[in-house]
């Protein structure tokens, strides 16, 4: 057990699967870094670092570079998931998921459907999300909820190390095609990882605290800014629960109804766009399934319904924060 890096988790998760599994291949933009090139090879290991020292340790027959085509070596690896391998592909930004949106959509996530369940899937696709790095609408979107959205595919949120490490190893032993969603913001973050292989189960939430006064659900980087809410509110002697589901597909959805019993308020913290988001959602489902436990609305704390916007100010201005979840709180607890 030792303090490690998001991104060192994720690398460390990659190089133990692919150690021990020999089907498992990794391949995307960049991913060995400097192929075709007379520098350094392995000089980055992708865009974020991640695959760093990936070919070194297991060559270029199952570490491959690829061109710009998302199309192409997203099909490809679905493709290779049939015929008995275990790719795991990076897609740079979540945002370009337009370009092979059919290959997921309509191939990899309709194949066991399709084939009566004579076949399996077994692919990651690894992609960056999120908005903070100043990186403009068209790379800082959170879509996992049109992932969601299409059946077949597991979807999966790590906000801390060492779930990412846990959950990127569930999801490579996975039969089902698994869209893993790493927010950027996270990569630099430190915790407590185990240093052997481990694996964390999808459809599991993770109790972050516990607090009778209300309920917050966070994905990703709004965990962090969740349980900093709870810190200012706990000096205030108002004491809320913070639930990170960690998986959007499956939802455990029995915690997500334990908790409204238990505290009757409940808001939720999502990065996404408020319309047909997480926290749209989550709360149809508290609504139609524990209404009756309610003691006021559902409240939830999003950005707003436009694009991502680039200039600073302004992008902050856009993400939630532990101020507007604190002020959530305080005006649920208004209802008496």
């Amino acid at each position: 057990m030792g303090r490690k890096s998001f991104r060192a988790a994720l690398n460390e998760a990659l190089h133990q699967e692919m150690k021990a599994d020999p089907r498992v291949v990794v391949f995307g933009e960049d991913v060995t870094g400097g192929t075709g090139g007379d520098g350094e090879q392995d000089a980055w290991g992708g865009a974020f670092g991640v695959t760093k020292g990936l070919l070194g340790a297991y060559g270029r027959e199952r570490v491959l570079d690829t061109p710009i085509t998302e199309s192409a070596f997203v099909g490809a690896a679905a493709g290779a998931a049939l015929t008995g391998l275990r790719p795991v592909v990076e897609i740079m930004f979540v945002d370009f998921i337009g370009v092979c949106l059919d290959q997921v959509m309509n191939q990899a996530a309709k194949f066991r459907y399709m084939f009566g369940g004579k076949t399996r899937c077994p692919m990651v696709l690894r992609a960056t999300f999120g908005a903070g790095a100043r990186s403009a609408s068209q790379h800082s979107q959170a879509l996992y909820p049109i992932f969601t959205h299409i059946p077949g595919l597991k979807v999966v949120i790590p906000s801390t190390p060492s779930d990412a490490k846990g959950l990127l190893i569930e999801a490579i032993r996975d039969d089902d095609p698994v869209v893993f969603l790493e927010h950027k913001m996270l990569y630099d973050e430190q915790g407590e990882v185990a240093d052997q292989s481990y694996a964390v189960p999808f459809g599991e939430a993770r109790i972050v605290r516990e607090g009778p006064d209300a309920a917050i659900f966070a994905y990703g980087r709004m965990v962090g800014r969740a349980e900093a809410a709870a810190a200012k509110l706990a000096e205030e002697g108002i004491n809320v629960s913070v639930i990170d589901p960690r998986t959007t597909s499956p939802l455990d959805t029995e915690t997500i109804l334990e908790f409204t019993e238990e505290t009757g308020r409940v808001i939720i913290v999502d990065e996404a766009s408020p319309r047909c988001g997480m926290a749209a959602d989550i709360s149809s489902i508290v609504a139609e399934q524990a209404f009756g436990a309610l003691r006021a609305p559902i409240l939830k704390v999003t950005p707003p319904h436009t694009p991502v916007p680039y200039a600073p100010s302004l992008e902050d201005a856009y993400l939630p924060d532990a101020a507007r979840i604190v002020d959530a709180v305080r005006r649920s607890l208004a209802h008496r």
